[in-house]
């Protein structure tokens, strides 16, 4: 067995699949005639579809970053006040965009005095200049003036912002949080919880364990009280578990225990989807729209063992030309989330439709495959110009 690196290539890899294949998910939602086991299963129903894998997977990518993003800090110098702020305001960063994304879902495109499309592409544009890796040469009074003005036109945004309708009219609402903001508040608790914990395997395994009771005896109907931040602990659960992983790892493979680290992954991968199923009967079925411990166990077994597989490929077969032309996606995912906003709000505003071979059966999925490498490509482009968000 080749040896493996302590800085795992598969995880930019995972990374990308998982966002290419949520950019899909995303616009295959819009195609009608497509197979069920594609779409999301309705919340009464008990089971999943392809798209309830995709969500808790990149949660769990997140989670497998974190440790190295941590020790990333730490070993620049950063101490304990330096890296709670970097948490704390990459947490802020992704709740802000999830807020005000969940608030597009609400919008009275009938009242509003903006267009749904300019008001989508002015947020978005709004969070590029806040959240811009800025170039190094870039002088700080340029740099802070572009920042300035990306909050001032955010705060704009929010105060014309009319949700509803022109009978009912509502405000700016947390609502769901949106995918953003529900990655922000578990990375909130998870990254400190790491950092806390110091990276050691038994007090994370235990911190794993005590929100997964959490989630399940919250399902389960045991536990009835609702934590604010941790809510039914789903999200921390499947972003602990990419941390462990991750833990592990390093922790394995710095004594050069590899074999060992095959069959705790297996083993690991193989548990967490078994437990899934086992629970399934007992606390509502499995459940993406209601996060049941069954939706989140079976997602991380699976997650597991994809990652296990890349591992292999990447890390040890050194395959990883393979996925060279999905790159961008995952180093630069948050850009390659926000892209679709501006695609999809251009395209309206220009009025164009998919004809109606590309919004129904294979050339709805075949199109929506290439909207997502479409964006993938776009990303790639700002790239090369240097453009990409940083949070």
């Amino acid at each position: 067995m080749n040896q493996l690196p302590l800085r795992i290539l598969s995880i930019d890899v995972l990374r990308a699949i998982t966002m290419l294949l949520m950019i899909f998910v995303n616009d295959v939602a819009g195609v009608s005639n497509i197979p069920q086991w594609i779409e999301h299963t309705p919340a009464a129903v008990d089971g999943m579809g392809f798209s309830d894998l995709i969500f808790p997977a990149f949660l769990f990518i997140v989670g497998l970053s974190l440790p190295f993003a941590i020790q990333s800090r730490k070993d620049k110098g950063a101490g304990l006040f330096s890296i709670s702020a970097y948490i704390a305001l990459r947490a802020l960063a992704l709740i802000v965009m999830g807020f005000f994304h969940v608030n597009l879902e609400n919008y009275d495109r009938h009242s509003a005095l903006l267009p749904y499309p300019v008001y989508t592409i002015l947020i978005t544009m709004a969070f590029f200049l806040i959240w811009l890796d800025y170039p190094e040469n870039l002088s700080k009074v340029k740099k802070n003036g572009l920042i300035g003005l990306g909050i001032l036109l955010l705060i704009v945004l929010a105060l014309l912002y009319k949700g509803g309708s022109a009978t009912h009219p509502e405000g700016l609402k947390p609502h769901w949080w949106g995918i953003l903001g529900i990655i922000g508040w578990a990375y909130l608790v998870s990254a400190f919880v790491y950092l806390f914990a110091k990276g050691n395997l038994l007090l994370l395994m235990l911190a794993f364990v005590a929100f997964a009771a959490i989630n399940i005896t919250t399902h389960l109907g045991i536990f009835k009280h609702h934590l604010w931040i941790i809510g039914d602990a789903s999200s921390i659960v499947l972003m602990l578990g990419g941390a462990l992983i991750t833990s592990m790892y390093k922790k394995l493979i710095g004594v050069k225990k590899y074999l060992d680290f095959w069959i705790l992954i297996s083993f690991y991968g193989l548990l967490s989807f078994t437990f899934g199923m086992f629970i399934r009967p007992y606390a509502g079925g499995i459940s993406k729209i209601y996060a049941t411990p069954a939706w989140v166990f079976v997602c991380m077994g699976i997650t597991i063992l994809v990652f296990e597989l890349l591992i292999y490929l990447v890390d040890v077969k050194q395959k990883k030309d393979w996925f060279k032309l999905i790159k961008p996606a995952g180093t630069s995912t948050l850009t390659c989330y926000l892209i679709p906003y501006l695609l999809y709000a251009l395209l309206s505003l220009v009025h164009f439709h998919f004809p109606h071979f590309m919004s129904s059966g294979i050339g709805g999925i075949f199109r929506s495959f290439l909207m997502a490498f479409l964006v993938i490509g776009i990303v790639y482009f700002l790239e090369k110009k240097k453009l990409r968000l940083k949070v």
